[in-house]
């Protein structure tokens, strides 16, 4: 693991995000609550928040960290794509670009888990780091 105990605390934020395909009856069941095991985005979102929370213990190498923040939001298209945006907030000194990518991660795999009843062939990603701010290195802004 990389020694952070020199660098300096700083408020830090990261926003990813993920993309899950499906057929257009499959969206509109989630929209509609009608899938069987239950509020799809509902379980989604505390999927994301567990995933960030649990961070470090799914990725070797990364430093637990003491969030002060996690959301989920979940927007489609009214077509067939479910988009799923995470964001991840800590003081400390090193970043959460991890935790949010966890977060929409968790949060498009359980999505699948909970329709794959429905349809098998759901598709995730991209999924990718749309943004983060402090630390050492300065903001980031994707281009995607």
């Amino acid at each position: 693991m990389v020694d952070i105990s020199g660098k300096q605390a700083t408020v830090r934020t990261a926003v990813a995000m993920t993309t899950v395909t499906m057929h257009p009856d499959t969206l509109q069941a989630i929209k509609e609550g009608k899938i069987n095991k239950g509020d799809v985005l509902a379980v989604a979102q505390i999927a994301g928040i567990q995933g960030a929370k649990r961070t470090s213990d799914w990725i070797p190498m990364c430093h637990p960290l003491p969030l002060t923040g996690v959301n989920l939001n979940f927007t489609d298209n009214g077509l067939n794509e479910l988009y799923i945006e995470a964001t991840a907030k800590t003081e400390g000194k090193t970043g959460v670009e991890m935790e949010a990518l966890t977060a929409a991660s968790a949060a498009a795999l359980t999505v699948y888990d909970m329709c794959k009843a429905l349809q098998k062939d759901m598709v995730i990603g991209p999924t990718l780091l749309r943004s983060k701010t402090g630390g050492k290195s300065g903001d980031y802004l994707s281009e995607f």
